[in-house]
């Protein structure tokens, strides 16, 4: 078991409760995507490090609602 201790931050979308507005991939390119139907998939789920605040603000940014992001163990 070799865990740093360190957290991650991690991202949850749940894409049957997002409308499209694509507030989050504006905010946050690197993570958030829209699909051929306008819908959120994430390019990962976790947040890179020096992402924080922009995975942070792109998911408070949703409307919707559709968006979480948790603090988990490494």
């Amino acid at each position: 078991m070799s865990s740093s201790g360190k957290k991650v931050l991690r991202v949850i979308a749940d894409r049957s409760r997002c409308c499209g507005y694509g507030l989050c991939a504006q905010m946050c390119p690197e993570i958030y995507k829209l699909d051929e139907d306008g819908l959120v998939v994430l390019a990962t789920d976790t947040v890179p490090e020096g992402l924080e605040e922009e995975a942070r603000e792109g998911a408070a940014a949703c409307p919707a609602e559709a968006l979480v992001i948790e603090e988990v163990n490494d």
